[in-house]
């Protein structure tokens, strides 16, 4: 296990965003997945689809409601790298399973990212109907900082 957790310190992290309309898939039902996590199914966008398979095992991302809420509501990890999308039968499409880590003290509004100036080019603002979207370290830092939590404590 030393081994694992050593390569993981050493791999470059990366940090996502992963967009769930709450009626459809939420954070609730994220969390409720446990330990095996659940396939980030059903995306159907080269770009989106691009971005999961540059995604490592262990790689972070926050959980976003989109449509209903427009909030960032949680931290997920990615626990399977991409593979197949079970929803079709279209080899072309992949994705790859999440994982809840833990909910954020405070939900982060996208008025409230919209707001931040440190925050304008984040994909989240510039790229608002990408489903599957980078997000920089800096970023990663300052949602966090938003939600009332430490960055190195995550």
């Amino acid at each position: 296990m030393r081994v694992k957790q050593t390569a993981l310190k050493e791999a470059k992290l990366q940090y996502w965003l992963f967009k769930s309309e709450p009626n459809k898939w939420s954070w609730d039902q994220q969390k409720a997945k446990g330990e095996q996590g659940e396939e980030w199914d059903g995306v159907r966008n080269y770009q989106a689809r691009n971005f999961m398979r540059d995604m490592k095992i262990g790689d972070l991302g926050f959980f976003y409601h989109s449509n209903i809420g427009k909030e960032v509501v949680g931290i997920v990890e990615v626990c399977a790298l991409a593979h197949s999308d079970s929803t079709t039968d279209d080899p072309r499409w992949e994705c790859v399973d999440i994982k809840a880590v833990k909910g954020l003290p405070q939900t982060v509004t996208l008025a409230q990212v919209k707001a931040e100036e440190r925050l304008q080019d984040m994909a989240l603002v510039t790229s608002m109907r990408l489903s599957v979207q980078p997000v920089k370290p800096e970023e990663w830092a300052i949602v966090l900082e938003m939600a009332g939590m430490d960055p190195s404590q995550v």
